[in-house]
């Protein structure tokens, strides 16, 4: 990571002081430095920059605006890692959420570099006072993972490359991966899986992890990893496919959660499952109008080969529900209904239990990781009727998009004893103090903070 956090403070650290709002005689800096900012009219506006000069010409410190009112963000601090000046830094005071503010630190920092573009300033930070260096870097690590597999274009991201780096990450933490490829998709019964990706040049399969102890309670999460997706023959235009590479996101999001559950040690028995295909476009693409089987026997009838992620996560999920998990948790860019309803910040999310949503919100609030639940809405459900299968893969008026999604997705879930379904978008269209332009981690930081408040050591 181009920003260190440092577990002590070093002599040579020049203070960071945080100003909120029109709260600069508060900053705790001297009377030097105060006279400085208002000289230079710095009034602590969100994310600005001011730094201090000292003896000959010497840098003595900074002050950063972290804004005022609710809009300000713990994590603004994530736009000091690329502001300040290379060398060694502290916060002149803890801060008020001292472990989320030394997290956007580092999240502010990820640079995506594979491809040319430069680093990021070499800054050594001192975790503040209160704050959990080890929790930090582990959180920061799932985070750096979702990013990065993202934000790689699919040309090195494929089916193939997806599976390298699900076994690269059960490498590190000793788990087990089987995979399910190919024609071995059907002679196993994951007809869908088989059914979107047969048309790419590499061949689907379904990645399937497993780590912890088998006595513990399972976790289990499903990822979708459709590596890009053109639509299949229900096509999408040109721009639409601007951003298919993060198609992926889903999976992308539950190796980043596996990451930090396996780093943490959580008493789990841990599985992920992740269906990875490319839906592309030859003469033996899946077609409109075709009836596929599922694993579960539910025949579904294809409305839109362009609603193919709830098709792969189907088979998935039920091989998930088989062994009735304690919790089954799917995550997948699923439907731009999503977007439209809440936009590319808030994901939506969807559950039956009422005690895990508001044990899962108040986790959002409080790791800064924003999330809005919505209505499983059972009269909604007759939308999917088929004519001639058990149900369509699409409704054909169009209306409430993610919620029928989530409907479709919940007739494949039975034994699970909790199921929540995530509709991310897995993408910052715009740049925030902690997260650049690209690939984005999104729920799983508060997955994090519910999964170890349950099955913490």
């Amino acid at each position: 990571m181009p920003l260190e956090l440092i577990a002590r403070k070093k002599n040579s650290c020049l203070p960071v002081f945080l100003v909120r709002g029109d709260g600069l005689e508060r900053s705790g800096a001297d009377a030097g430095a105060l006279s400085w900012a208002k000289a230079n009219g710095f009034k602590g506006d969100d994310g600005s920059l001011l730094t201090i000069p000292g003896e000959n010409g010497a840098l003595a410190g900074a002050f950063f605006g972290m804004g005022s009112g609710t809009a300000a963000s713990p994590l603004a601090t994530g736009k000091l890692a690329r502001l300040l000046p290379e060398g060694d830094w502290h916060f002149a005071s803890r801060p008020d959420e001292a472990e989320l503010a030394a997290l956007g630190l580092v999240l502010g920092a990820y640079a995506f570099t594979p491809y040319g573009k430069k680093q990021g300033r070499n800054i050594r930070f001192a975790v503040p006072d209160g704050a959990d260096l080890t929790r930090i870097k582990r959180i920061a690590d799932g985070v750096y993972l979702t990013r990065d597999l993202i934000n790689t274009p699919t040309n090195d991201m494929g089916p193939e490359a997806l599976e390298k780096s699900v076994r690269e990450l059960a490498d590190r933490h000793k788990a087990k991966v089987s995979v399910v490829k190919g024609d071995q998709l059907l002679k196993k019964n994951f007809p869908l899986i088989h059914a979107v990706g047969r048309a790419s040049a590499e061949a689907p399969r379904l990645l399937d992890l497993s780590w912890g102890p088998r006595s513990a309670p399972k976790v289990t999460l499903v990822g979708k990893g459709v590596c890009f997706d053109t639509g299949g023959l229900d096509i999408k235009p040109a721009s639409g496919m601007l951003l298919m590479k993060k198609d992926m996101g889903g999976a992308a999001n539950v190796l980043g959660l596996a990451s930090m559950i396996m780093e943490a040690g959580l008493k789990v028995r841990l599985r992920v499952l992740v269906p990875a295909v490319e839906n592309a476009i030859s003469s033996n693409a899946f077609r409109p109008g075709d009836v596929l089987t599922s694993r579960k026997g539910i025949t579904v009838e294809i409305g839109n080969t362009d609603a193919e992620g709830r098709l792969v996560l189907a088979d998935a999920l039920a091989l998930a529900d088989e062994e009735a998990p304690e919790m089954l948790i799917d995550m997948a860019t699923l439907t731009g209904a999503a977007r439209v309803a809440l936009g590319p910040d808030l994901p939506p999310f969807y559950t039956d239990d009422d005690g895990f949503a508001g044990e899962l919100a108040m986790a959002a609030d409080a790791a800064a990781d924003p999330l809005w639940r919505m209505p499983l809405w059972k009269p909604y459900d007759p939308k999917l009727r088929s004519k001639i299968a058990d149900v369509n893969n699409v409704t054909s008026d169009g209306f409430a998009g993610s919620i029928t999604a989530a409907l479709f997705l919940r007739r494949f879930v039975e034994k699970a004893r909790l199921w929540v379904h995530f509709d991310i978008y897995g993408w910052n269209p715009n740049e925030k103090p902690h997260c650049l332009i690209g690939g984005e981690a999104q729920g799983i930081r508060a997955l994090e903070r519910v999964l170890s408040d349950r099955y913490g050591a």
